[in-house]
């Protein structure tokens, strides 16, 4: 047997239930069978009290033991599985003898067990499940944190997860929240004759954004590979194929930083959709984001700090240049001189060069975070935008929109540039940036997508939406890493390996991805 301890925080305390671990082995007991099946839920039972005390109905139940009350030859605990949880009662003359020794001996809180038996309710008017079986599931080596304070320290509860979601009950609510807007999203689609695709996470020549991207080496092929930026490129082929309405929902990967809004690996819906333009794209956004809430929420009416979104309600529309002339108090237009939009916004960072650059860079920091209810944005440079088409008349203009909710961007869409020749000059552009130093931009041109687009794309828009993002609005979430199962952070320092939590700040800031 591997000498204790073995991992670098073990206590006394975790030896002592090792101990107890073997010796349920030595009374003939496996602290970790191989199969313990239960037929209901507590919530389940919790709902069906009536008819279950009424005719004397047994149940079974299969979860974790919390707060446990001992008096001697009885006791009470809580028993918290997926649905929520309940109180077992454990009586001597009721509960089988192995049942019995099982809670005497060998339980503590953090244990879980199968629990059979029947309903009734105590005096205090509690749901309680009599058990007259108690079989253990798995044997809990290391106890929960301490009841009174929890585990609440921030960065001690994204890097155990698993104590986390035991602890903090509110925290399964809010992913099961965003599982059924995802659901919600993937029924809406479906039923709007969308296909869902998969197409490559590592791409020989990444695209479809403006982002770093991880880089990884396939050994057999001797080949560099990127984790993919966006999807874009590939369901546009797909496009081209006749497969002209096709989403996919997966995993988008950009090398920079992290903040409360931004996280390198993140989840994006993008579809698109043939014959389609910008301003169909935007009618769209509303209809899904309608039947999403509905869908997570059961109300298109969603709360963020202290604003009520309404979902059912149209999205406003703000050209960027009007909001930019709001936030400086004069008109600016596109082809207002960057020095006089320096001078209305005193002064622009050295790295702004154009006046479209001037406009974006000023929307951004003055604009963005004033944007709290749903907020459609439209018309960008088009010099910033090398994948989509331009608005009719204005060639510099881009035929594009970005949704904010809460001051973020949640969506970004536009109508897709199919003009093989423009195209291969926008991607052209795109390297000689690169060269010049933008670490941002694509470095080669995709030749294979240009040569898809020389057999004919359909007119088309097409459609990003944030997941993490949107799901933070929909739970009531400050931080992207409240809604992302397993953030990516700095790996912790041996002390912080412990049974408390850890006293780390939140772990990095800046732009970035997701």
């Amino acid at each position: 047997m591997t000498s204790f301890p073995f991992l670098p925080d073990h206590n006394h305390l975790i030896e002592e239930r090792y101990r107890k671990a073997e010796a349920l082995r030595q009374a003939g007991i496996t602290p970790y069978p191989a199969t313990a099946e239960a037929a209901d839920t507590a919530a389940d039972v919790l709902a069906r009290a009536g008819a279950l005390m009424e005719f004397h109905e047994r149940v079974s139940l299969l979860g974790r033991v919390m707060t446990i009350r001992s008096f001697g030859k009885a006791a009470f605990f809580h028993l918290r599985d997926r649905s929520g949880q309940i109180q077992v009662y454990i009586k001597k003359n009721v509960v089988s003898g192995e049942g019995f020794r099982l809670y005497k001996e060998f339980l503590d809180s953090g244990d879980l067990v199968r629990v059979e038996g029947k309903v009734f309710r105590t005096k205090t008017d509690e749901i309680t499940v009599e058990a007259a079986e108690l079989q253990i599931a798995a044997k809990a080596v290391r106890q929960l944190p301490e009841k009174w304070h929890g585990f609440r320290q921030v960065e001690a509860r994204y890097r155990q997860r698993y104590v986390d979601l035991i602890a903090n009950p509110e925290v399964a609510d809010a992913f099961r929240t965003r599982s059924r807007a995802i659901s919600a999203m993937r029924r809406f689609l479906d039923e709007e004759d969308f296909m869902e695709v998969e197409t490559p996470m590592m791409q020989a020549i990444y695209g479809g954004a403006a982002a770093r991207p991880f880089v990884t080496h396939h050994n057999t092929l001797d080949m560099r590979l990127y984790l993919r930026i966006a999807p874009e490129l590939f369901l546009k082929r797909l496009v081209v194929g006749g497969l002209d309405r096709v989403y996919e929902i997966n995993r988008n990967f950009r090398n920079e930083g992290i903040s409360t809004q931004h996280n390198p690996e993140f989840t994006m819906l993008e579809l698109y959709a043939g014959g389609w333009n910008a301003d169909r794209m935007m009618d769209f956004v509303e209809a899904i984001l309608r039947e999403t809430a509905m869908g997570a929420l059961g109300t298109a009416k969603a709360v963020f700090g202290e604003a009520e979104m309404d979902f059912a309600a149209p999205i406003p529309r703000l050209r960027m240049v009007e909001a930019v002339s709001d936030a400086l108090g004069t008109q600016v237009d596109w082809d207002t001189p960057i020095e006089r939009i320096s001078e209305l916004a005193g002064g622009l960072p050295e790295e702004v060069r154009t006046r479209e650059e001037a406009i974006v860079h000023v929307f951004e920091s003055r604009c963005e975070e004033k944007l709290q209810q749903p907020t459609f944005i439209y018309e960008f440079p088009k010099s910033l935008s090398p994948l989509a088409k331009s608005v009719e008349g204005k060639p510099e203009v881009a035929d594009r929109f970005e949704l904010y909710i809460a001051g973020m961007e949640i969506a970004n869409g536009y109508s897709e540039l199919n003009d093989p020749r423009e195209q291969y000059e926008r991607f052209a552009e795109q390297a000689e940036r690169r060269k010049a130093g933008d670490e941002e931009a694509p470095g080669e041109v995709d030749e294979d997508y240009v040569r898809a687009l020389e057999y004919g794309m359909v007119p088309a828009a097409g459609l990003g939406i944030g997941i993490d993002r949107l799901a933070m609005v929909l739970t009531n979430s400050p931080s992207i890493r409240d809604v992302i199962l397993f953030p990516l952070l700095r790996p912790a320092k041996r002390e912080e390996h412990s049974d408390g939590p850890s006293s780390l700040e939140d772990a990095g800031t800046g732009e970035g991805g997701g």
